[in-house]
């Protein structure tokens, strides 16, 4: 309810605190904060999903500040604010937090594969790029990890967004992946003639050379390092199942980025490049394809938590429709051989214990069909509650951004998706969201 006139700060404070109090019971919320003088906006709608609990709150109203955070939640049917405050009434849609995807890359057209990147020039894949994030976005992804871009387009974009530049979702960016010669994160499939002098950007071959790689990317704006400890399925001339990088190498990355207080992923289809990356630290295990029985365990029961990234619906995309794309036959072939294996062993891994972020790789499909993962890891062993954590609660604190984002609690970024049905019920309805919240102002949708 909205009251006749503005009644100024003081009594603003007074009415919304009381109300606020008053509405305590009703809310079921575990502390209400009093609001502050200085918000501008009130968000309501019919409820929102407390990833923490699992439980639905009814009738929230939602303030948030000047900062884009949420200040203050209370009971909608009982508070009253000020003209002056600016409501977004979602009607009798439920909330959500703002969905978060740990493993994306933003400059990469899904639909130009193999050679047909050298048909464009090398800005090209920046331009893409704005679109991709716009795409994300619209399709409920407020924060994503962008894990590894050429030329850090995605440095460049999150700060493009950050100024107010171009709309998108907030990115975590890696910069250049770090890797080894010949590697997947090398550039392979080109003859020598194509090289420029000395090594590719990101690519070590020592601990030194790979301690001073983090050290580089942390320069240039990186917020996460991304390495690569096997083979791929898009690269040339490597096996996903190939070991790439040594423990003392893995050791060196983990231990220097933490050090300078940034997270590592790791790129690990094979089962030995799992288990290696697990006892180097690092924080999370990107693909995880091939993972045994025994690297299970050892995620299961390390001290420090590890997470695995399993995006497991992009081979339905890639096998539809990547010939037409241009992927070659050979990385084709890669994508059938670890396609299946990976989706159970995602189901074994989960049901073991196995902490489980959402990862789609936006960039291998489109970025706008992400939302589709959620039923197929519904399908492979998940509730659609567990689905949604992985991609609120469980990613922010993978993120080590527990602070910002990932839960509708006071003080977080006032981040959220709005759908008109019960994903608790059928998580299909985070595939077309019905509205887009990010800092407390709604997204007008691009598509």
């Amino acid at each position: 309810m909205r009251s006749d006139h503005s009644t100024g700060g003081i009594e603003l404070m007074r009415k919304i605190t009381i109300a606020a109090l008053a509405g305590a019971m009703a809310l079921s919320v575990p502390a209400l904060s009093e609001p502050s003088a200085e918000q501008q906006t009130v968000i309501t709608a019919a409820r929102y999903l407390d990833v923490q609990t699992g439980k639905y709150i009814e009738h929230p109203a939602i303030f948030v500040g000047k900062d884009g955070r949420i200040s203050a939640i209370a009971d909608a049917r009982t508070v009253k604010w000020g003209a002056n405050v600016k409501h977004i009434d979602m009607g009798g849609k439920t909330l959500l937090p703002g969905l978060i995807d740990m493993h994306v890359h933003l400059d990469s057209p899904a639909d130009i594969g193999g050679f047909r990147g050298l048909e464009f020039t090398d800005s090209f894949f920046a331009m893409t790029a704005v679109s991709n994030g716009r795409a994300m976005l619209d399709a409920g992804f407020t924060t994503v990890r962008n894990v590894g871009s050429s030329n850090r387009n995605d440095i460049g974009l999150a700060q493009a967004v950050n100024q107010g530049y171009v709309i998108g979702p907030r990115i975590v960016g890696a910069g250049y992946a770090l890797g080894s010669t010949g590697g997947h994160c090398d550039q392979t499939g080109l003859p020598p003639s194509f090289e420029k002098p000395g090594k590719v950007e990101g690519v070590g071959d020592t601990p030194e050379e790979l301690r001073y790689q983090v050290r580089r990317q942390r320069k240039y704006g990186a917020m996460v390092i991304k390495v690569c400890a096997t083979g791929g399925v898009f690269s040339h001339n490597t096996e996903p199942g190939q070991q790439q990088l040594r423990l003392e190498e893995l050791s060196a990355i983990a231990d220097e980025a933490h050090m300078w207080g940034l997270r590592v992923a790791a790129h690990a289809h094979g089962a030995a490049g799992i288990k290696t990356a697990i006892r180097a630290d690092i924080d999370t295990i990107e693909h995880a394809s091939l993972v045994d029985d025994e690297g299970i365990k050892l995620a299961v029961e390390r001290k420090r938590p590890v997470w695995f990234a399993m995006d497991i619906y992009n081979t339905d995309y890639t096998q539809a429709e990547g010939k037409k794309n241009g992927v070659l036959e050979d990385n084709l072939r890669k994508d059938r051989e670890i396609g299946q294996l990976q989706r159970d062993n995602f189901r074994k891994a989960f049901k073991a214990g196995v902490r489980m972020i959402f990862a789609s790789d936006a960039g291998v499909m489109p970025h706008g069909l992400v939302g589709r993962q959620f039923a197929v890891m519904v399908q492979y062993g998940m509730t659609p509650l567990d689905a949604i954590r992985a991609a609120t609660l469980n990613a922010s604190q993978a993120l080590g951004w527990e602070a910002n984002v990932g839960t509708i609690a006071v003080g977080r970024y006032a981040d959220f998706v709005a759908v008109d049905g019960d994903p608790l019920t059928n998580v299909r309805e985070l595939e077309d969201v019905d509205g887009v919240i990010k800092g407390g102002v709604v997204v007008e949708r691009g598509r």
